[in-house]
C-alpha cells in the first residue's frame, strides 16, 4: 500500500499547516510537497514544550523508560512504510534503511535501559555534620537535572538514526527534555513517519503533547528562529562545519547563549605504520577502498586521509587502492546539495598544486565515483586546504619521509571524530609515540580497523575536539550523550518532599 504524506508539521499533537509549501526531492518515485515552516511555527512549538517541561522532567524513570520503548515499537509498526519511502527520498537500498531503523529503535531501547538503572544521574549525598567544628556541615544532595526544552536537527547523511528519531531527540527524551526537531527537506516523509510514530507513544503513555514536535522547513530563516527562540535550551546539530558554525554563532550571540551540541566534520586520518604497510598494505588498501565508498563515502567517519612513509610499500599500498577503487561504480548520493558539494571538494584537491590525481571518476548530477589523491607531506602540511573533509568517496594519499614527518602530521591535525592506527608487534614504539598525540585529537582512536562503523554502546564516543564538535566533553552517540542535556543541581537541607523524583 502507498503512502500518501500529510504534509503537515506536528506541533503538540497537532496537525499544523501553513501558507507555503516545499517540494521534496526523491531520488525516485513521486514528488510530495510539505508545509514550509516559518517562526510563527517554530514559535508554537517551543511555547508547547515549555508547557510540558514541568510535567515531563518530573516523570519517574520508568515513566520515560516506558515511553522510549513505546517510541521503538511504533516506529517498528510502521517499518515497510519508512523503508519504502525512505528508499524513495535518499535512493539508499532497503537493506541499509532497514539497518538504520534496527540502530535507531535498538538505541531507543537501550537508553530505557540505561535510565532505569539511574547511573547517569551521578547522585551524590553529603550527610549533615552537625557537631562538627569549627562549623557544621548541612545535608546537601547532588543530581543531574533536564535542562529545558531541547532543539534537534536532523541529519541529510542518516535519515534515521540521526534524524527525527535519532540520538540527539532519543538522549534529550531519557533526560526528561521536550524536543522541538527541525525535520531535514532532503527526507521529510520519513522525518514525518517517525514524527507520527513518536507522537502515537506520547498518546499511549499518556504525555503532554508538547513533549514532541515536527516542523518540517528548507529554509535558514526558520532554523535561525528554531536557535534564537528564548525557550529552547539547548541544540542537537548533526551536520556541515558551515552549517553549524552559522548556528552555533546564533546560540553563543543569544541574550541568554545556550550550548550547541554540534558534530560537523572530520577527515579521520589512518596512521599506516611501516610493519603493517610492509606486511598487510594489500590487504589495508583493499578494506581502505572498501570504506571510502560504503553509502557513497556519506558518513561523518569516512577515513579520507592514508598517511604513510614513502617507499616500495607506499607504491604498492597506491597502486591496490587505485585498482580497488576502479572497481567501485558510481553510486547515488543522498541529495543533489551533497553531489554539488562533493563535486568542489572534489575540484579543489584536485586543483591544488603539488596534488597528483591517481583516480577521478565521472560524476554527474546525483550520482558520485570514487576519487583517489596523492601528496607529499610537505605539500599537505602547507595548504590548509588539503585537511578539510570532502564529503563523499574521495581519498587522499600523504606521503611523509620518516616516522619523524608522521608525528608532524598528527600534532598538526585539527580536531577529528576518529584517528587509526594500522600496525604490528614492530610499529609499537612508534604507535606508542603517537598516542598521546591522537588521543588529545580524537574522540575515538582505533587500531587496525577502519571507523565507519559507530556502535551504539555505552563506552562509545562519537565527538571530538573542534571542528569535529563543539563540544569536546561530549558524545552524540552512546548512553554519556544523555548528559548533554542534564546539569548538576545541589539541594541544601531540603526537605524529602521538595527533593525530585529520580
Amino acid at each position: 500500500m502507498t503512502h500518501i504524506p500529510h504534509g503537515a508539521h506536528l506541533i503538540a499533537g497537532l496537525r499544523v499547516k501553513g501558507a507555503s509549501v516545499f517540494a521534496a526531492s526523491p531520488a525516485t518515485g513521486p514528488v510530495h510537497h510539505y508545509s514550509e515552516g516559518t517562526p510563527d511555527h517554530v514559535a508554537q512549538a517551543a511555547m508547547a514544550a515549555e508547557a510540558a517541561f514541568d510535567a515531563y522532567s518530573a516523570t519517574s524513570r520508568e515513566t520515560r523508560a516506558a515511553f522510549l520503548g513505546q517510541i521503538a515499537q511504533e516506529i517498528d509498526a510502521r517499518g515497510d512504510a519508512i523503508t519504502r519511502v525512505g528508499a524513495q527520498e535518499t535512493g539508499l537500498p532497503e537493506a541499509r534503511l532497514i539497518g538504520e531503523r534496527g540502530r535507531m529503535t535498538g538505541q531507543l531501547r537501550l537508553f530505557a535501559d540505561h535510565i532505569r538503572k539511574g547511573d547517569y544521574l551521578d547522585r551524590r549525598h553529603d550527610p549533615a555534620l552537625l557537631d562538627r567544628q569549627p562549623l557544621p556541615r548541612p545535608d546537601m544532595r547532588m543530581v543531574q537535572r533536564p535542562i529545558g526544552p531541547v532543539a534537534v536537527f536532523g541529519a541529510s547523511n542518516f535519515p534515521l538514526a540521526f534524524s527525527v528519531g535519532g540520538g540527539d531527540t532519543a538522549a534529550a527524551l531519557a533526560a526528561g527534555c521536550p524536543v522541538v526537531v527541525k525535520g531535514h527537506p532532503a527526507h521529510p516523509g520519513t522525518g514525518e513517519l517517525v514524527g507520527d510514530a513518536i507522537a502515537a507513544a506520547i498518546v499511549t503513555c499518556g504525555l503532554h503533547p508538547g513533549v514532541f514536535s515536527l516542523v518540517q522547513g528548507s529554509t535558514h530563516q526558520m532554523g535561525a528562529a528554531l536557535v534564537t527562540h528564548p525557550l529552547i535550551r539547548a541544540v542537537g546539530f548533526t551536520g556541515s562545519l558551515r552549517a553549524g558554525l552559522a548556528l552555533f554563532d546564533l546560540c553563543a550571540a543569544r541574550p541568554d547563549p545556550i550550548p550547541f551540541f554540534g558534530e560537523l566534520g572530520s577527515v579521520n586520518p589512518m596512521f599506516i605504520l611501516p610493519e603493517a604497510l610492509a606486511i598487510r598494505g594489500d590487504a589495508i588498501a583493499k578494506g581502505w577502498a572498501a570504506s571510502l565508498t560504503m553509502g557513497a563515502g556519506q558518513f561523518c567517519t569516512n577515513p579520507g586521509l592514508a598517511i604513510l612513509i614513502d617507499g616500495n610499500a607506499a607504491d604498492a599500498f597506491v597502486a591496490t587502492a587505485t585498482a580497488a577503487l576502479q572497481d567501485s561504480a558510481a553510486q547515488l548520493m543522498l541529495a543533489d546539495s551533497i553531489a554539488a558539494g562533493f563535486r568542489a571538494g572534489r575540484d579543489l584537491v584536485a586543483g591544488s598544486a603539488g596534488v597528483t590525481t591517481l583516480l577521478s571518476g565521472d560524476s554527474a548530477g546525483r550520482h558520485a565515483a570514487p576519487c583517489l589523491y596523492e601528496v607529499s607531506a610537505d605539500t599537505w602540511l602547507a595548504n590548509d586546504d588539503l585537511a578539510h573533509e570532502v564529503f563523499g568517496p574521495l581519498g587522499l594519499i600523504i606521503r611523509a619521509k620518516d616516522a619523524a614527518q608522521v608525528a608532524v602530521i598528527a600534532r598538526s591535525l585539527q580536531g577529528q571524530l576518529t584517528c587509526t592506527l594500522h600496525l604490528e608487534d614492530g610499529d609499537m614504539a612508534q604507535a606508542q609515540s603517537l598516542m598521546p598525540v591522537l588521543e588529545r585529537k580524537a574522540g575515538r582512536v582505533l587500531a587496525n580497523g577502519f571507523p565507519t562503523g559507530v556502535e551504539v554502546a555505552d563506552s562509545m564516543v562519537h565527538g571530538g575536539p573542534y571542528p569535529a564538535s563543539t563540544n569536546f566533553g561530549a558524545t552524540s552517540v552512546g548512553t554519556l550523550s544523555i548528559r548533554r542535556f542534564l546539569r548538576p543541581v545541589c539541594y541544601q537541607n531540603l526537605p524529602e518532599a521538595l527533593l525530585p523524583i529520580t
